[in-house]
């Protein structure tokens, strides 16, 4: 007992008391041995997540978070309330017609998930018939005539944490549903099938299935994918409707662990498709539809670096060139399509390919007698080129109807649609065009070229894509199209007449008027030179700039960022982004190499070995942002999920002083870790995408350099305020890696919080109101790490 009894203990003031204790990860140095080099790793222990340690551990960082977040609950209500007040709750979507039916999916204010649903097409107007092909006018609230529920997501996810559906397909003659749903948020399905006469399931249920069941045409058998212990899909099942599941059949199995494999059917309903795939590599293989069990029959072999999609065509004999092909004994024989009657049409394959052609090019090739159990075409060189490759136009895609052809492309970093009619006599030439998708005024192609009718669309900025056109013999186009201003919006295009019908645009209740907003295209300078293309859209009288970005004063910013996998960003609309706009903030997406945006070259400079591309483009923009006087370091927040999360761990490192807060979405923060390892998940197959540092030396210390858990300074005391999201059965980005580098992060004196989601997968929470409330926590931080909590 001290002899004064009146000294006491400082109190603590109320800032102290009410200081929450971050949780603190013991380490427990792990070595890791490789190329010469031993790394200890302090945090690989968090990887065990059945271990009550570790998840205790990982409660604790959500308690941490939530206590040190918890000031921002009323925002979070305020901003989930603005984006349900703007949502219009109970809705329906654009029916598409199938054989008889109009299918559309049915919203209802209140529940978490879509209804999905049919109903007759209105038989007097003849299935034929122009105005047979015009979807009905559903009104929200209003009862549908003759409407059969086929699956209410709601019913399915009852006594669920967590509900996703991977597959969804009516048989041709309407009378069953293929449908697989994951109730755990780990991307393992079951299918199940409904006989859609009675509306119960029949007894067939295969467990452990990969999203992408189809029927075959016959409607006799599913087909679908599983994976294997790295979560690869490797084999396709062939199960024949009405027995066990313990008597399907692998149909086709791919042991390279570098490939994936899934399965469909064409739109002609000619063959079922099985395509394989690498990140670099691919080949399809095909069975005749007339014959649903014989076996598949390989298109193209595949080539080392050679990319190939297939899609089955028929086109008018006088459309297809005369090919050349080997005979048996060596000769080379030449097929005269052109020798058919005027009327005669024939089946072709059309195959989008890259071998010699970086952007890819269009080429047409026989389907021989017989079908595809005859063999098919060996590759380009027994092919026809109809649209050439384009240094400037990445082709993406061609889809086949019974009057048309439909070509995706993207040119300056915008998505495009093209289509080829194929009514007249003869395909249409470019008429002295360099390609048939470009403009200019050099000499003419070959030709056997064709030409491609681009769909024009007034915006500087937007993304037009097909969508959901599953009828061969349908006379018009669906279109999805939308803008950082424009409202998601789906068009009917008649192709014979080139006329654009708006179907509908997304309901944004509480008076939205596009005109109060702008969107504009900027270019920053990277590091090596090369222009980067920064997209930017804000709320002209929110923030003091004009439509150059020019204003009184930097405004608060968000950049967002991918740049992996040659996937785009492209520009799109957002309800929830409003609740961000309004209140003054500039969002913008750098569209960085590694993505898609400008080609496969943009895509190439941004991958394995030139992989810091990504990094510095994006630190690029940021400082072309501050520079040019849109924002400053103090205003300026980083956004990125998955691979993008990557990004985010690499500029934080590369720039801490560039950024105020940093919000990563399922980071692979710790993707050296992961890439070393061949039995975790996926690990084999993105040896393609990132190199693969086990085997390559140079790989490994290229990796080791920019790997943003294992580049954590000692002193992070300077960093921006990060924020990592994750959940715990992610199994493309494993909850460890943020888990880790949230760790180490701490430890170096970093303000790093982590939010993870203990019953989801990869793509988060499931359910809309769930996900709403998951936007506006996450935009409340981003307004608070901005100084607008107040807003």
């Amino acid at each position: 007992m001290p002899d004064d009894l009146t000294q006491t203990a400082t109190p603590p003031t109320p800032a102290e008391r009410e200081e929450p204790q971050a949780p603190v990860a013991p380490r427990r140095p792990a070595p890791r041995t490789h190329h010469g080099e031993t790394v200890e790793d302090d945090y690989e222990w968090l990887r065990d997540k059945e271990s009550p340690e570790v998840v205790a551990h990982l409660e604790a960082e959500n308690a941490y978070t939530e206590q040190r977040l918890a000031h921002l609950e009323p925002l979070r209500e305020r901003i989930f309330e603005e984006i349900k007040a703007r949502t219009l709750e109970t809705d329906l979507s654009v029916p598409v017609r199938q054989g008889a039916h109009w299918y559309y999916a049915r919203t209802v204010e209140g529940s978490q998930y879509p209804i999905r649903a049919r109903a007759p097409i209105d038989a007097s107007l003849g299935s034929d018939a122009p105005s047979s092909w015009v979807p009905p006018v559903l009104e929200p609230g209003v009862p549908v005539p003759g409407e059969q529920v086929l699956l209410d997501d709601n019913v399915e996810a009852e006594g669920h944490d967590f509900f996703s559906l991977g597959a969804f397909d009516v048989s041709v003659d309407g009378t069953r549903l293929a449908y697989a749903v994951d109730v755990v948020g780990d991307e393992r399905y079951t299918l199940r099938i409904r006989d859609l006469d009675t509306g119960t399931d029949l007894v067939d249920e295969v467990p452990g299935t990969f999203p992408g069941a189809v029927f075959s045409p016959d409607g006799r058998y599913v087909f679908y994918p599983t994976v294997d212990d790295a979560w690869r899909p490797w084999r396709v099942w062939r199960h024949e409707v009405g027995t066990p599941a313990t008597q399907d059949v692998v149909v086709f199995e791919e042991p390279d662990e570098r490939y994936w494999v899934g399965v469909g059917v064409s739109r002609s309903q000619r063959f079922v498709q099985i395509d394989v795939g690498s990140k670099i590599t691919s080949e399809t293989w095909l069975i005749d539809a007339a014959d649903p069990t014989a076996e598949p029959q390989v298109v193209w072999p595949r080539r080392e670096g050679v990319e190939y999609t297939v899609e089955h065509a028929v086109l008018p004999s006088t459309w297809l060139p005369a090919v050349e092909h080997e005979e048996s004994g060596g000769k080379t024989a030449r097929t005269t399509a052109t020798s058919g009657s005027a009327g005669e049409r024939r089946d072709v394959l059309l195959v989008l390919h890259n071998d010699g052609a970086e952007n890819f090019e269009l080429v047409v090739t026989r389907v021989p007698d017989g079908g595809a159990s005859a063999g098919g075409p060996a590759g380009p060189s027994d092919a026809t080129v109809v649209v050439p490759h384009d240094p400037e136009t990445r082709l993406e895609g061609v889809d086949a109807f019974a009057s048309h052809l439909v070509v995706s492309y993207r040119r300056d970093a915008l998505s495009r649609v093209g289509v080829i009619d194929l009514a007249s006599a003869e395909p249409p030439r470019p008429a002295g065009l360099p390609t048939p998708i470009r403009t200019g005024d050099t000499p003419a192609p070959p030709a056997d070229h064709w030409h491609v009718h681009e769909v024009q669309f007034d915006e500087p900025l937007y993304t037009a894509a097909l969508a959901g056109n599953p009828e061969w013999d349908q006379p018009n186009v669906r279109l999805s199209y939308a803008s950082f201003v424009t409202p998601s919006t789906v068009y009917d295009l008649r192709v014979e007449t080139d006329e654009l019908t708006l179907l509908k645009q997304q309901p944004v209740l509480g008076g939205y008027d596009a005109a109060d907003y702008v969107q504009r295209r900027e270019w920053a300078t990277a590091e090596d030179g090369t222009q980067v293309p920064v997209s930017l859209v804000w709320r002209r009288d929110a923030v003091g700039l004009d439509a150059t970005g020019t204003g009184a004063e930097p405004a608060p910013l968000l950049l967002y960022g991918y740049g992996s996998y040659e996937i785009s960003i492209d520009p799109g609309f957002s309800v929830s982004r409003l609740s961000l706009l309004d209140r003054g903030v500039v969002f913008a997406v750098a569209h960085v190499r590694g993505g898609g945006e400008m080609g496969r070259r943009w895509y190439d400079e941004g991958k394995t070995l030139t992989k810091r591309n990504t990094f510095t483009d994006f630190v690029a923009v940021a400082r072309h942002l501050v520079d040019a006087g849109w924002t400053t370091p103090e205003r300026l927040v980083a956004q990125g999920g998955s691979a993008g999360g990557l990004l985010m761990g690499a500029v934080t490192n590369l720039a801490p002083e560039l950024f105020a807060g940093v919000l990563a979405q399922v980071p692979f923060v710790d993707a050296l870790t992961s890439i070393l390892d061949p039995s975790l998940p996926l690990t084999v197959v993105e040896w393609d995408e990132w190199g693969d540092p086990l085997h390559d030396p140079e790989v490994y210390r290229y990796m080791r350099t920019y790997t943003p858990y294992e580049n954590v300074p000692d002193d992070a005391a300077r960093y921006p305020r990060i924020l990592a999201v994750t959940s715990l059965h992610d199994t493309r980005v494993l909850y460890v890696e943020p888990a880790k580098w949230v760790a180490r992060l701490r430890a170096a004196g970093a303000p790093a919080l982590l939010k993870i989601e203990m019953h989801a997968g990869h793509g988060g929470v499931s359910g809309r109101y769930e996900g709403w409330r998951e936007v506006a926590y996450e935009d409340a931080w981003v307004l608070d790490v901005l100084g607008l909590a107040g807003r």
